[in-house]
């Protein structure tokens, strides 16, 4: 659910605290001059927090689980074999397929001794061979008196379709061999289908079967993610995408112990949901931050389409806390500090918090060190 929230409150007279306190040097302390910043409405949008890459495995043939390599947690390196099922039937097919290779390969040889005897006997032809020159001797004398009474063929036109069918049947043999090599090919890829192996350096992060299970073909097996770099997956609405692009950063927190951090946009999906009228888009969390996958976390985008306001921005380190409620130093007129409570607004850059109520630009204010330990977020009041 979107929630808005809206960068101009108005002014909250009467929430101010009028204390005086004796100007006091600090170390590490300092004063400023609060500048002007023209600051736009922002919207906090709900996502998820996702791995970097994140893979399902299917069963690409049917059988049982033989083995799984680990529970859910535990860590893997590229190539390491995730999940396998039993392929002793694709195993036992794949001799058979080699047997048919021998039987190609040895009728390959036979026609080819067939043909060559075709091309080198002087005759061509088996019964020819057995006869010899008789049979040749005989044709001689049979051959005219069969072209005179048109019956009979040429002897060169049989020597012709004898040579054609050794050809004929050494052109099969190389087809048959090829037939079996793709059988064994085919094979050989379903045994290698049979296991999965990690195609990079992951963790388990679900398992959908166990050893033993008979699964079928796109039965899903595992979940494997690389988790060694974080996203946020948001859906933004179209109307806000004209203020979203690549590389640009905002601020977001995570639902695990408030933690304010800045965000960078690392993918935008081309297409938007024709259902939901949102497009997709991912950002990437800094190094070692809390949490994990699977977790909220909400992401201010600005509204470009709003009116946009000039307002105090003060750095976040100038807060100071008084319970719940913040406030600011603010030197006054006699060079004293005062406390003032003010109401804060969206997040301006990296470290600046803009200020609703209680502060004018151009007011000089204190800025602490640091911020006070143990202080809540600002700009999620």
């Amino acid at each position: 659910m979107l929630i808005k929230k809206l960068a101009i409150f108005g002014l909250l007279s009467g929430y101010l605290m009028g204390a005086t306190v004796m100007a006091q040097g600090t170390p590490g302390e300092s004063v400023i001059t609060v500048p002007s910043v023209p600051v736009g409405a922002a919207v906090s949008l709900g996502g998820t927090v996702v791995p970097y890459k994140e893979v399902t495995f299917s069963a690409q043939i049917p059988g049982r689980i033989e083995s799984i390599a680990g529970e859910e947690g535990d860590h893997f390196k590229l190539g390491a074999e995730l999940i396998a099922i039993n392929d002793d039937d694709l195993l036992a097919q794949r001799r058979s397929a080699w047997a048919n290779l021998a039987n190609a390969e040895a009728a390959l040889r036979n026609a080819g001794v067939q043909y060559s005897r075709e091309i080198i006997s002087p005759y061509g032809g088996e019964q020819n061979d057995a006869m010899g020159g008789l049979s040749s001797m005989m044709k001689s004398f049979t051959n005219p008196m069969q072209g005179m009474m048109g019956s009979g063929s040429s002897p060169g036109y049989d020597r012709y379709a004898q040579r054609y069918q050794s050809g004929t049947q050494l052109e099969q043999a190389r087809s048959q061999i090829v037939a079996a090599r793709s059988a064994i090919e085919a094979i050989d890829t379903k045994i290698r289908d049979a296991k999965s192996v990690a195609p990079f350096d992951g963790v388990i992060t679900k398992k959908f079967v166990e050893v033993g299970d008979p699964v079928q073909p796109g039965q899903p097996l595992l979940n494997f993610a690389d988790m060694s770099r974080l996203q946020i997956k948001v859906e933004v609405p179209a109307r806000l995408m004209p203020g979203v692009k690549k590389g640009m950063i905002f601020p977001a927190r995570l639902d695990v112990g408030d933690v304010d951090i800045q965000v960078q946009v690392a993918q935008i999906f081309p297409i938007a949901d024709p259902d939901r009228h949102t497009v997709t888009v991912k950002l990437d969390l800094p190094q070692g931050v809390p949490g994990g996958a699977g977790m909220y976390a909400e992401v201010m985008i600005s509204d470009v389409n709003a009116k946009v306001r000039d307002l105090p921005v003060v750095p976040r380190n100038a807060l100071v806390w008084r319970g719940s409620l913040p406030g600011i130093y603010v030197m006054n007129e006699n060079n004293q500090r005062e406390l003032r409570l003010v109401r804060t607004g969206d997040d301006v850059g990296a470290d600046g918090v803009a200020i609703l109520s209680g502060l004018r630009a151009g007011e000089r204010v204190i800025v602490g060190p640091g911020p006070v330990p143990g202080s809540p977020g600002s700009a999620w009041q």
